[in-house]
């Protein structure tokens, strides 16, 4: 196989890789399938699906098993046990409303929430119960599917929320909403998660006040945050050693959602999955992966946001970074998350050379401002017939191979034909990004979410990259909106006998 290509475009992942005895957890909704139930030493619970001839494929094992006993109308629990508590704090903003509720209402409606839960709204405005239930039933839909009895589940869903409100580093309100979570839980082993949706500038306050007065003394207490996680390796680093005054490492769970996606999730499968692809996963055959994020809209609306922290902090040191190492990570000794994630930090921590000499600086024009005519693109023909594997990540899902056929009739020409899986066409929709990592969270599973040695190898990468822009002032390579970029980038590419795929 000569020079295989392959890519990852904004809607795009692409991994494999090495041995397929080991898969990746797969979550399928009970009410879908009926995965064989067992136990394993420790009494954990834990699903196993078969293959058609009957071996093992997914072993899945769940800290946070099912919950035994009813539970009222009103949330609260009628007999021993446990029970989970959610609490949104930010829950007026547009996050919350527009993102977090629905995620767990449709966790809700698909039953993949355990049985006794408590849904809490948290902010400083002055809210009832009743109110807090108005705004989010403004935002809940059942889009998920065409099964009957939404409106009842989304009635029995808001009689689960309920609102406190408080200043953000206030024990008294926090201490208030721990006298709340009490009465709802009725007396089982109590559950928490906190959600931060709020700005990261205040993730201290709320965890010092949190930690301290409503934190479950019996069972667990987790603390899903928002980035941008700092600016740098010294804020970076600065905000970690403050959450860690108040919270162990496995408490925080930093939420990249890029990594939801579906066939983000969908590359391990592919990677250690699919033999046909391991003897082919080294530098012999790969001549360059591409990470490829393109987007047809501008920065109307964000300017400010990226006036700020520009594309490099918000989307190359998290989301594209995390898929670089998913991509070049050792196979993991097993799919626990704390080896994955031991992966993924010995390639962060590997030299990467991010080369700075002829690269466009931020690759965008202000405000997307359409500056300078367009120009003829810089490619190079390769002489070499190639191959390419191509996940899609949005919009339109989708994986496929490139590869050489021989047009019909006389003579030997080749010409490139695609082998692919369409989402669209082989499952239903779904949107499953945040749902999926609101129930890791909930479920304890960690190999979603960034561990902070992580996230201080990602800042050493890309930290002196941004300190040599700013220092030497370096101006980006402004191209017309809408165009394919600035012309620097593709010389850049064609210099190292490449050109970028195509991207439509």
């Amino acid at each position: 196989m000569a020079g295989t290509g392959l890519r990852f475009r904004q809607g795009a992942i692409f991994f494999s890789g090495a041995h397929a005895a080991a898969h990746p957890r797969t979550r399928t909704p009970h009410h879908h399938c009926s995965p064989q139930r067992t136990h394993d030493a420790r009494g954990r619970c834990r699903l196993t699906a078969k293959s058609a001839n009957g071996r093992p494929q997914i072993s899945a094992s769940f800290r946070d098993v099912a919950i035994d006993g009813a539970q009222s109308e009103d949330g609260a629990p009628e007999q021993g046990g446990s029970t989970v508590s959610i609490t949104v704090v930010g829950a007026s903003g547009d996050l919350a409303k527009k993102k977090i509720f629905p995620a767990l209402f449709a966790l809700y409606y698909e039953d993949c929430l355990p049985e006794h839960f408590t849904v809490f709204g948290y902010a400083r405005s002055k809210m009832s119960d009743e109110e807090l239930r108005n705004m989010i039933s403004l935002t809940l839909t059942c889009r998920i599917d065409q099964r009957e009895n939404c409106s009842d589940k989304m009635e029995q869903f808001l009689k689960r929320c309920f609102y406190q409100s408080g200043q953000y580093n206030s024990e008294e309100g926090f201490s208030e909403l721990d006298r709340k979570l009490k009465e709802k839980e009725a007396g089982k082993v109590p559950n928490r998660l906190f959600y931060l949706s709020i700005p990261p500038n205040i993730f201290v306050d709320v965890v010092r006040s949190a930690s301290r007065t409503a934190s479950s003394q019996d069972g667990w207490t987790r603390f899903i945050v928002e980035k941008p996680f700092g600016r740098d390796s010294e804020s970076s680093g600065e905000l970690t050693r403050n959450l860690k005054k108040y919270l162990a490492e496995e408490q925080i769970f930093r939420i990249d959602h890029y990594l939801g996606k579906e066939l983000v999730e969908n590359l391990s499968v592919l990677r250690f999955s699919n033999l046909v692809f391991e003897p082919l996963w080294s530098r012999n055959y790969i001549r360059n992966v591409q990470l490829i994020f393109s987007e047809d809209f501008g920065t109307e609306g964000r300017g400010g946001y990226f006036d700020n922290y520009g594309i490099i902090r918000d989307i190359m040191q998290n989301h594209l970074l995390q898929i670089l190492a998913l991509f070049a990570m050792e196979t993991p000794v097993s799919l626990d998350a704390e080896d994955i994630r031991n992966e993924k930090v010995k390639v962060l921590r590997a030299e990467i050379r991010v080369q700075f000499r002829r690269v466009p600086g931020n690759l965008y024009g202000r405000r997307s401002r359409s500056v300078g005519g367009g120009g003829t693109t810089a490619t190079r023909e390769l002489e070499k017939a190639t191959n390419e594997l191509v996940l899609r990540v949005q919009p339109d899902e989708a994986i496929y191979l490139k590869i050489n056929s021989k047009v019909p009739g006389l003579g030997m020409r080749l010409d490139s034909s695609d082998l692919n899986l369409l989402y669209s066409e082989r499952y239903p929709p779904r949107s499953r990004r945040l749902r999926a990592l609101l129930l890791d969270a909930i479920e304890g599973e960690r190999r979603l979410f960034i561990r902070s040695d992580e996230l201080d190898a990602a800042w050493a990468i890309f930290t002196p990259v941004l300190a040599d822009l700013e220092a030497n002032k370096v101006a980006p390579e402004l191209y017309p909106y809408g165009s394919r970029g600035p012309v620097g980038a593709h010389y850049l590419a064609a210099n190292h006998n490449v050109r970028w795929g195509d991207i439509s």
